[in-house]
C-alpha cells in the first residue's frame, strides 16, 4: 500500500518523534524545513491556550516556507496526543488540532475510535504508536491509519520485542502505514528499517542534541557522550517501562543497577518533574557526536542513506 500523499513531501521517509518538553515550534519547525515530519507532544504546551499559540506559529511559518521554496516544500507536522485516561486536556487538545487542521496526530498510550474519527473529519491522519502485535491490532481495528512500532532500544516509554520480529508480525496482516522506532540514528539504520517492511524511521533521541530542542546543555552533552551501555531500563519513573540515561539516574541520587518496580496502576505520563530530571534516551546515541542545528542533522541522515543505497546498488 503506497503511502498517503502527505509523504511525498519528505526529504528522507523520516519521521522526528515527539519528545517530552524537548519538542517545540523550534525543532517541528526545523524538522520540517530540513524535509521530515517535525512533531511535538500536545502537553509540551502549556498551560494548555498555548497549543493554539503553538500551531499558529508552526502553521504560518511552514506556509511561508512554501511561498518561498516551491521546489523543496517542508514535510508535514505531527502532535502527539496521549490517550491515557491520566491526561485530563486531552478533549481541549484534539479541539485545538481541529481548529488548524493539524495533518497528523500520533496518540499513545490508548486507541479510541472517536479521535480517529474526528482527526478525519477534518481531513487528517492518525499513527498509533504500539509496542507488539496484540495493541497493534487493536489500533488498527479502532481506525488508525497507521502504526509506529515502538521496538527494543527506542527512548523513552519502549518496548521488548526485535524490530525484525516486530515488524515482521505487523507485516504479515498489516499493509498501511509503518514507521519503526527503536535505536535508529544513522542514514543506514533508515534503509534497514525499510528493507525491514518498515515505511518510514521514527527517530527521537539525536535530536535532543540539536540546538532547536528544549533540552538543557548538560542533557544534550549526554547524548552526545552517551553510547548505547549507558541506557537503562526501567518502570520506576512513570509506572511503563522505558529507557533513560544511565547518568541522570546517579545524578538523581539512585542506584541504576537496583531500581524498584513502579507500580503500573499508579501510571503518570504527563509529570513533568520525572522527565526534567531523569533523562530518556534510544540505544542508538553512539551514533551522535555533537550538538549541532537540526538541518544538518538531517542533511547527515540524508547523506548516509544515498551512500547505503549506493552500496547496496539500490
Amino acid at each position: 500500500m503506497a503511502l498517503p500523499a502527505l509523504f511525498d513531501r519528505l526529504r528522507l521517509p523520516v519521521i522526528g518523534s515527539p519528545l517530552f518538553i524537548i519538542s517545540g515550534p523550534e525543532l517541528v519547525i526545523a524538522q520540517c524545513k530540513a524535509g521530515i515530519v517535525g512533531s511535538f507532544p500536545a502537553l509540551n504546551a502549556r498551560p494548555q491556550s498555548q497549543l493554539d499559540e503553538w500551531l499558529h506559529r508552526i502553521t504560518e511559518e511552514l506556509a511561508a516556507w512554501d511561498r518561498d521554496h516551491p521546489d523543496t516544500p517542508a514535510a508535514p507536522f505531527a502532535v502527539n496526543q496521549i490517550v491515557h485516561r491520566s491526561n485530563p486536556r486531552l478533549e481541549e487538545d484534539v479541539a485545538t488540532c481541529a481548529k488548524w487542521k493539524v495533518p497528523i496526530v500520533i496518540t499513545s498510550l490508548g486507541a479510541r475510535p472517536e479521535l480517529n474519527d474526528a482527526v478525519h473529519g477534518w481531513g487528517g491522519i492518525t499513527l498509533h504508536d504500539v509496542i507488539d502485535d496484540r495493541f497493534a491490532h487493536k489500533a488498527v481495528e479502532k481506525g488508525a491509519d497507521g502504526l509506529i512500532l515502538v521496538a527494543a532500544g527506542a527512548g523513552g516509554h519502549a518496548g521488548r520485542l526485535s524490530p525484525f520480529a516486530l515488524v515482521q508480525e505487523v507485516r504479515e496482516w498489516f499493509d498501511g502505514p509503518v514507521a519503526l522506532s527503536g535505536s535508529i540514528a544513522t542514514g543506514g539504520a533508515i534503509l534497514a528499517a525499510q528493507a525491514m517492511g518498515a515505511d518510514l524511521a521514527y527517530i527521537g533521541s539525536p535530536f535532543i542534541a540539536t540546538d532547536e530542542a528544549n533540552a538543557i546543555a548538560a542533557y544534550k552533552q549526554a547524548i552526545v557522550d552517551g553510547r548505547a551501555e549507558d541506557i537503562v531500563y526501567s518502570n520506576l519513573f512513570t509506572g511503563v517501562h522505558g529507557n533513560y540515561l544511565r547518568a541522570s539516574i546517579v545524578n538523581a541520587g539512585l542506584d541504576p543497577e537496583n531500581l524498584p518496580e513502579s507500580d503500573p496502576s499508579a501510571m503518570n505520563f504527563g509529570g513533568a518533574k520525572a522527565w526534567k530530571d531523569i533523562w530518556g534516551s534510544g540505544q542508538g546515541i553512539g551514533a551522535v557526536h555533537a550538538v549541532e542545528p537540526a538541518g544538518a542533522r538531517v542533511a547527515r541522515l540524508a547523506e548516509e542513506y544515498a551512500a547505503a543505497r549506493a552500496r547496496l546498488a539500490l
